[in-house]
């Protein structure tokens, strides 16, 4: 007998696991707001130069004095970045056809005015982050997911050192006063550094929230975890889209998102410390009051003096052992089936990440409402994640896995060929590619934790955990790309989506299978 079976005696999935997952599931619907609040702390709004500083001695109206000293861009819109170098006052009078192609201009010398109908400030507009300082946008939200990498490798090694529970408390209160110290930042520098710090404390808490949440919860209950963690991420994006529109200022929107994190601070004392991570540690006295806690609240208070420490290390024998061995980093690409399976998820990880984020962050592309293109995406990925649970059951993982990668790349291709003018189906299959992305992400989570055997599975999951990272960083930075060409970045992240789709086919199936316990199991299988 093991953990699960003297958990399933103290109750099972009772009342103390409604409760434990509720406190620990709850925040993670402000986790995703926090991975993608930079589309609306970061909105670009319309610009173009702001008029020279005697201009209102000029004896014209506004809109005249705009056709007097701002070009007219290719779709016939005030010129974002450029102004003539002279006036060209004959542009005042009704009915001017004088061509002006061939005038001179130049670059904004006295900064930007911006159009605050749809922000009332961001960070573009509050430090001016436009036309050759574009790039910088992009870089917060790289800088924030290089945070997250940084958060998985520091907070995953002290999770094994301090604790499930402690870590999510640390890192709940350093969300929380980092994200609300953020909306004073002073400089765009101070501002990408406390953005960093909150992608750590938001990488502790994805980490450890899913590990103390298997812990305590039974084996025939975790798929019904899986799906409400999914949709709860997913939900999430519905709320920030409904938090970003009621505020629609950068400072208020850090505050609104960080805030709530004193209450999940507060509320997470109550959860106990996992008792598999504290018997696995000689804390045994620690993990029978834990466990005696747990019977009570889940109304079992007949087991509670058959709990000793002794019941407690017999029914953890095995894994007492097999934490005895030494398994590395190595022995994700010691043995050939081991590291076919490592090779593929690389691929697959780092892709789904790369092209879910490419699209995710860049809601200004359709010019569609961006409070609407938000609501729109996060219903699109609530339904995907549910459905792509049934999906798994019925066409098995490696199908699933390789069939959502190959059709989102197909329809990411499509949005390529479609005009620009015909913004309605160029935003829907961005929406339809967003989905089979977001239900490759949810098969990818559960596929995973099948493949790999037990006595590396932690150290495999933060293996492709990393490279999803590495993809999450890296897609910002292609949206600049599309300066050169506009189909560039969709090009890129269909492309990446149809390797992975090709990588999951080389995966094996694990459908029905029985979990993997060591790496001798994975190689005869093959």
């Amino acid at each position: 007998m093991g953990f699960s079976e003297l958990l399933d005696e103290a109750g099972g999935f009772g009342r103390y696991q409604w409760i434990h997952m509720t406190i620990i599931i709850f925040p993670s619907f402000l986790l995703m707001s926090q991975n993608l609040q930079n589309n609306f702390a970061s909105g670009v709004p319309a610009h173009h130069c702001s008029l020279p500083a005697n201009h209102s001695l000029i004896n014209l109206s506004h809109v005249q004095l705009l056709k007097a000293f701002i070009p007219l861009d290719s779709g016939n819109r005030l010129d974002r970045c450029m102004r003539y170098v002279e006036p060209q006052w004959h542009l005042t009078t009704a009915n001017s056809s004088t061509n002006v192609s061939q005038q001179r201009t130049e670059e904004c010398l006295d900064g930007w005015t911006f159009d605050h109908s749809e922000f009332l400030s961001t960070t573009i507009s509050e430090w001016e982050l436009v036309c050759s300082r574009r790039p910088l946008k992009q870089m917060i939200q790289t800088i924030y997911m290089g945070g997250i990498l940084a958060g998985a490798i520091i907070f995953g090694s002290l999770s094994d050192r301090f604790g499930r529970r402690t870590i999510i408390l640390w890192s709940h209160l350093q969300l929380a006063i980092i994200g609300c110290v953020s909306a004073l930042s002073p400089s765009y520098v101070v501002y990408c550094i406390f953005r960093f710090l909150c992608g750590t404390a938001v990488s502790g808490l994805l980490i450890n929230t899913v590990s103390l949440n298997m812990e305590w919860i039974p084996s025939k209950a975790r798929a019904i975890i899986c799906t409400i963690n999914s949709s709860n991420i997913a939900f999430g994006q519905v709320v920030l889209a409904g938090i970003a529109y009621l505020l629609r200022d950068w400072r208020k929107l850090q505050v609104a998102l960080a805030a709530p994190h004193f209450i999940f601070f507060a509320l997470t004392w109550w959860c106990s410390e996992s008792a598999r991570w504290l018997i696995l540690n000689g804390r045994s006295d620690e993990a029978l009051k834990n466990l005696q806690r747990v019977a009570r609240i889940n109304g079992r208070p007949e087991i509670i003096d058959k709990l000793t420490k002794e019941v407690l290390v017999s029914h953890m024998k095995k894994e007492i052992e097999m934490s005895r061995f030494s398994f590395t980093a190595y022995d994700l690409i010691r043995t050939r089936g081991i590291r076919c399976i490592s090779i593929c998820l690389l691929a697959v990880w780092f892709s789904t990440s790369f092209a879910f984020y490419g699209l995710a962050t860049d809601l200004q592309e359709f010019g569609v409402n961006i409070y609407l293109m938000q609501l729109i995406y996060g219903g699109v990925d609530l339904i995907a994640k549910c459905s792509s649970l049934g999906i798994l059951s019925f066409l098995g993982r490696r199908i699933s896995q390789s069939s959502f990668l190959i059709v989102a790349s197909f329809i990411i291709f499509t949005k390529i060929l479609i005009s620009r003018d015909m913004q309605t189906i160029r935003t829907t299959l961005a929406c339809l590619g967003k989905g089979f992305m977001a239900a490759a992400f949810s098969t990818s989570y559960l596929y995973t934790g099948e493949l790999y055997p037990t006595v590396i599975r932690q150290t495999g999951m933060g293996f492709v955990s990393t490279m999803a990272r590495v993809g999450s960083m890296a897609a910002p930075a292609i949206l600049i790309l599309d300066e050169v060409l506009p189909a560039l970045p969709s090009l890129v992240y269909g492309g990446s989506a149809m390797v992975a789709g090709c990588f999951a086919c080389f995966l094996p199936e694990t459908l029905n299978m029985p979990l993997p316990e060591t790496i001798d199991d994975v190689e005869m299988k093959r």
